[in-house]
């Protein structure tokens, strides 16, 4: 299996890259939508995301990434007593992908039709969103993906639960895992109930700076040429970033909100005209794995200022009078603050 390009050797993509980190710290966040040019390193991010993360604990050979303590009700193999029992291990976090031509059981699984056929067994064959539990569900071209599976995908992100009921089985078990989509937009919008479930949506664009072109192209020749030798050059701080990631998953939940910048928030998202309240949430939950990865353990303004577009943009009513775009509009609502107008 090939390495993957480092995470720490992408160069710029900075909020696609401060994106994945927070989702990789608070997996409530709901996930992440890369929008943007083919070619800006979508993908490359993604998969190296999964390198850089640490590894979770789960019983050798389980299909479900059950926690070793907590069986689940599906997963014969974790609920096997005594000396039968599997030993724990530990696995590197999921990070499945999601072909745009799965069919149905493929994703939520299906009855083993080699053991019903040859032992006469009606057993469960556990499908992607099993692997994904407790890790990444990685689709790209999301824009593209049936509407079918976009249903299926709907259901499991609300529920955290994956429900079969069908060829007289009757299986239910945990898929929680961050959802993560990329495409093109000239490809086609995405349905508005799939994009609200995304926390944070990103556009990215091809670099326009001549020297960090250079920069992409000499990294990129250097890995393809040697893989292991690059990856081992970028050993350091890809290590760093893990260490940045564990560190903040542990004070992530000590990290306190100020009553004023909780105040500031719902003003933002009521001037903006946001539905609902996933708005508010996603920036408080934001908010806080932004603080983490920088080790604070208190919310700024200025990380809500930062966050804001990318938690955001996707939610606002589009308005044909205004030709200048989501980015912009929350700008301006942001720059009210500045000059006391709204301020709590």
């Amino acid at each position: 299996m090939a390495l993957p390009f480092p995470f720490a050797a992408i160069v710029g993509q900075e909020d696609m890259k401060k994106a994945l980190l927070m989702a990789a710290v608070e997996p409530l966040l709901g996930g992440v939508l890369i929008f943007g040019d083919r070619g800006t390193g979508k993908s490359t991010a993604v998969r190296a995301l999964a390198e850089l993360l640490p590894k979770i604990e789960t019983r050798q050979g389980c299909r479900y990434n059950c926690l070793p303590a907590e069986p689940q009700e599906a997963c014969l193999r974790c609920q096997t007593q005594g000396a039968e029992r599997p030993a724990a291990i530990k696995i590197r976090t999921p990070m499945v992908d999601l072909p745009l031509g799965a069919t149905e059981d493929r994703v939520c699984g299906a009855l083993d039709i080699e053991k019903a056929l040859v032992a006469g067994e009606k057993a469960f064959e556990p499908g992607l969103l099993a692997a994904a539990h407790r890790g990444f569900l990685y689709i790209d071209e999301i824009n593209l993906l049936e509407d079918h599976l976009v249903d299926l995908l709907l259901d499991a992100a609300a529920s955290g639960v994956n429900v079969v009921e069908r060829e007289g089985l009757s299986i239910r078990h945990a898929a929680r895992f961050v959802l993560v989509g990329s495409g093109n937009p000239e490809e086609g919008d995405l349905r508005p109930q799939l994009l609200d479930r995304f926390g944070l949506s990103v556009e990215v664009r091809t670099i326009n700076e001549l020297q960090m072109r250079i920069d992409v192209i000499r990294r990129r020749d250097a890995y393809e040429s040697d893989p292991a030798g690059f990856a081992a050059a970028w050993a350091r701080g890809e290590a760093a970033l893990r260490n940045q990631v564990v560190s903040a998953r542990k004070i992530l939940r000590q990290v306190e909100i100020p009553d004023l910048i909780l105040s500031r928030m719902s003003q933002l998202c009521m001037r903006l005209g946001i539905d609902g309240m996933r708005g508010e949430l996603t920036l408080m939950r934001a908010g806080r794995a932004a603080a983490a990865l920088e080790g604070r353990l208190a919310v700024s303004w200025a990380d809500i200022e930062t966050i804001a577009p990318m938690v955001l943009c996707h939610r606002l009513r589009r308005d044909p009078l205004d030709d200048a775009g989501s980015t912009p509009r929350i700008e301006r609502a942001l720059a009210a603050f500045e000059t006391g107008y709204g301020h709590a």
